[in-house]
């Protein structure tokens, strides 16, 4: 039995090292070896684009998001907009009938999803009707940046180039501690994406901002999102996704931890499958890179709930063994205490920020495989009104 306690210590160790800190160390070192490889970009590309909007009751952002997607740098015969309302039943579909009268001039139109079944579903029916090249998809409330839709045109510069995101830069980083300690995360993650672009293709984008080919568009289920179930689709063709982070959007990132707290919830409401979604991503002889990608990017923080549960009760019957195990205890013990302690107190501190921020991550990974061990995932969910 205690061979199984040192195995179950030693593997839920390396787990939570590699994917919070060696992935990332790793990535590093790889971006020096390939830092002569450049992503190239071709500014006289400009295909037909339309921009997708899905918003369901976001009367309080549609009406700037719409002034903000019209102003674009693009060419006005080449670029139209579609607004994907799901279900909504405030003033949304109002503000964006009065919007299109008041613009004729603007390609825009408005279709109205009857059932609600979540973003992913209204992505699909409003796809439907699109007939340019390509779709770029965008959150109600991410204003993007007037350059955004010409840069990730740019970077589609060759047939095996499916999917472009963007860059998400967070507006009220220094708002508060959530707020804070999102920004701190966000950044890192894009530095990794960045080496992860440049050297093959990304593991997952970001909803604020991304762009796929219109022919190259799939029928995804409703409770996948497109954020990580494209990126890998388009791996497994091998084809690529990358990343141009010189397209911009601006968005809030929460500001209570509540509201933080349910958005990782429901990135997590398929977490189990996600581990591991398709066996084929072990064949790192076909899929080179993207096999180790997805290993240290999003198998090992997938499995950062068990593990931390596993390093604990494992550890817990080693501490009689020699004083490393002792420590090792001590330390998570401590680690947890802190987090605690930043709970009760609200103490605005870095460090125990970033402790806190982590636990309430960890915390909503076991939400999330509570919900889809009992069927309570949704494929919809209630916005946070923090980040509008």
């Amino acid at each position: 039995m205690e061979l199984f306690h040192y195995i179950f210590f030693y593997i839920s160790l390396f787990i939570i090292f590699w994917g919070m800190i060696g992935y990332s160390l790793s990535i590093k070192v790889l971006g020096r070896l390939y830092k002569y490889r450049k992503t190239s970009k071709d500014y006289n590309y400009e295909p037909s684009v339309t921009i997708m909007v899905v918003a369901h009751n976001e009367e309080k952002v549609i009406y700037e998001k719409l002034n903000n997607i019209v102003r674009l740098v693009y060419p006005k015969d080449k670029i139209k907009f579609i607004v994907a309302s799901d279900n909504s039943t405030d003033k949304t579909n109002e503000i964006v009938e009065n919007f299109i009268l008041e613009n004729p001039d603007e390609n825009i139109k408005l279709y109205r999803v009857k059932k609600r079944m979540g973003k992913t579903n209204a992505q699909n029916e409003a796809q439907k009707l699109v007939n340019t090249d390509y779709l770029v998809m965008t959150d109600a409330n991410s204003m993007l940046d007037y350059n955004s839709v010409k840069e990730l045109m740019a970077s589609f510069t060759s047939e095996d180039i499916c999917y472009v995101t963007g860059r998400l830069a967070i507006v009220n980083e220094k708002e508060g501690s959530v707020s804070k300690s999102e920004s701190s995360y966000w950044s890192k993650d894009l530095r990794i994406r960045e080496i992860e672009s440049k050297i093959q293709t990304i593991t997952a984008g970001n909803g604020a901002i991304y762009a796929c080919r219109n022919s190259e568009y799939y029928d995804f289920e409703p409770l996948k999102s497109h954020d990580s179930n494209m990126p890998r689709y388009y791996a497994l063709k091998g084809k690529k996704a990358i990343c141009n982070h010189d397209a911009i959007a601006y968005e809030k990132a929460g500001e209570v931890i509540n509201d933080e707290f349910k958005r990782k919830v429901r990135m997590n409401r398929r977490i189990l499958k996600n581990i591991l979604p398709d066996i084929r991503i072990l064949n790192i002889f076909k899929y080179k890179w993207y096999s180790y990608f997805y290993f240290g990017h999003r198998t090992c923080r997938y499995l950062l709930w068990i593990s931390h549960i596993l390093l604990f009760m494992s550890n817990a019957f080693l501490i009689v063994d020699t004083w490393f195990y002792l420590f090792t205890f001590v330390g998570q013990v401590l680690f947890y205490f802190l987090a605690v302690l930043k709970a009760v107190s609200k103490v605005d501190n870095k460090y125990l920020n970033i402790i806190y921020y982590y636990c309430v991550t960890i915390i909503a990974q076991w939400v999330g495989v509570y919900n889809m061990l009992t069927g309570k995932v949704k494929p919809f969910w209630d916005k946070a009104e923090s980040t509008r």
